[in-house]
């Protein structure tokens, strides 16, 4: 009996699925044999049927009855379908930028597989953009923006601070950024403010605060890593913190790395994520010409008049009068990879990001270099993969939205030619990015790159 009723329940489900399929709706989009990357348990599904309508994963299963009824099939035999990556430390050209180059560097970022971008200077204007990139009136990954910048000049009082944090949860951002400068009292008032008013602060660690009093006070995310090797400093070294240098470059000898455990275990008790921009210390400030960053294939990308700013302030950073050294600067590196390292292990999370486009860092072709710095710390294919989808998600408390490959979430997708979980390098060898549910195949992101170079030559 119990094999005949299991039977006959097979059969329900079957003739559900057949009766599903012979009403395929005309805008459905199937993906057939790919093999789906679970991020989540580092595992891989094989050999998967996924259909996607209205910008959502609709459906995922081993078998489907009537392929053909799809007018869209994409062919993923023997290729990986991976969620898009989210870039935590974005940025977008201010409303002063040509219209058709903000469109550009959105472009950018999708044609590298960044389908989430967290704008980290905000402005009025990339308010709109955000609402026009959710209701897909313009080609762009998902945005978040953080306010305009909360900063020693900005913010000089508490009524200031007050005032400014209110003024910005009231129009809309998605939270506080935290630039150098501001004084602990004010800090703290921007702190109780944005708790008041309910909206989160992100960003750097102005000196007058520090590292041990912003993680007690509950950042969102730290970014840079700002003021961790200034908390590896013994008290008895007695230095003015304000001497600090490059993200505490200048402090690199007098560290104490058994102070490292304390301060990640203060990151996770306060719940506060971390963002490593670690190709910035790795490209911008690192022992590598800025002649040869400027040979790279994605510097096409970007105008020359940028090019040249970037050199120029690069050459100022790292020239013999400001006691740079290749020495050190291992030192240095070492130093921040350790902390890296110890945050992914037993820190409240990572996020992956870059800080593009800063110095030689081209939006989205930057993320492949943060991924490499992140493996040069030690961290494991699934690790950084996990910073740049699942991680990102639970930061916005948007898990059931996006950040993995999994029916009723948003289809921002990655067609790979090869496992990431194996090689992240797989992330460069594109097949094609979905941005909720636009299918944008390599022909087309090459064609659009091609056009974003000859743009960028005549400027």
């Amino acid at each position: 009996m119990r094999k005949v009723l299991v039977i006959l329940v097979l059969a329900i489900f079957s003739g559900c699925a057949q009766t599903a399929e012979k009403n395929i709706s005309k805008t459905a989009l199937l993906i057939s044999n790919v093999n789906i990357v679970d991020v989540r348990s580092g595992s891989i599904h094989e050999k998967q049927q996924v259909v996607i309508d209205s910008g959502i994963i609709k459906r995922i299963s081993k078998t489907v009855a009537t392929p053909e009824g799809y007018s869209t099939v994409i062919d993923g035999s023997e290729k990986y379908l991976s969620p898009g990556l989210a870039e935590m430390h974005a940025h977008i050209p201010p409303p002063t930028t040509d219209s058709l180059r903000i469109q550009e560097t959105l472009f950018l970022y999708l044609s590298n597989g960044v389908t989430t971008i967290r704008g980290m200077l905000g402005d009025p204007a990339h308010l709109l953009l955000r609402k026009n990139a959710a209701e897909g009136a313009i080609l762009s990954p998902r945005i978040f923006t953080s306010s305009p910048s909360l900063n020693g000049n900005s913010v000089t009082s508490k009524e200031q601070a007050k005032e400014k944090v209110t003024e910005y949860q009231n129009a809309g951002y998605d939270f506080l950024k935290i630039h150098p400068g501001i004084q602990r009292d004010v800090f703290d008032q921007v702190v109780r403010t944005a708790n008041e008013v309910g909206i989160p602060f992100a960003g750097h660690v102005p000196v007058a605060v520090g590292i041990r009093h912003a993680l007690k006070s509950k950042y969102a995310s730290i970014d840079h890593v700002d003021g961790f090797l200034e908390g590896l400093v013994p008290g008895s070294a007695n230095v003015l913190a304000s001497e600090n240098g490059f993200f505490g470059y200048n402090f690199t000898a007098l560290t104490d790395l058994e102070k490292v455990d304390e301060l990640v275990a203060m990151a996770k008790a306060n719940k506060v994520c971390i963002v490593a921009t670690q190709s910035l210390f790795e490209r911008w400030f690192a022992p590598v010409s800025a002649d040869d960053l400027l040979k790279q294939p994605e510097m096409t990308y970007m105008p020359a008049s940028t090019l040249a700013n970037w050199k120029e302030r690069k050459n100022a950073s790292t020239e013999e009068s400001t006691r740079f050294t290749e020495k050190k600067w291992n030192n240095f590196t070492h130093i921040r990879r350790t902390l890296i390292k110890a945050l992914q292990e037993n820190g409240h999370g990572m996020l992956l990001g870059s800080d593009a486009p800063q110095l030689f860092n081209v939006p989205g072709f930057s993320i492949h270099h943060e991924i490499d710095g992140m493996e040069a710390a030690g961290l494991t294919p699934l690790q950084i993969l996990q910073s740049g989808t699942l991680n990102p998600a639970r930061y916005f408390g948007m898990e059931a939205e996006f950040g993995s490959v999994a029916e009723g979430l948003a289809a921002d997708l990655l067609l790979l030619e090869s496992n990431p979980l194996e090689d992240l390098d797989a992330l460069k060898q594109l097949s094609g990015v979905m941005v909720k549910g636009k299918w944008l195949s390599k022909e087309t992101i090459d064609g659009k790159l091609k056009e974003i170079a000859k743009n960028a030559a005549k400027n």
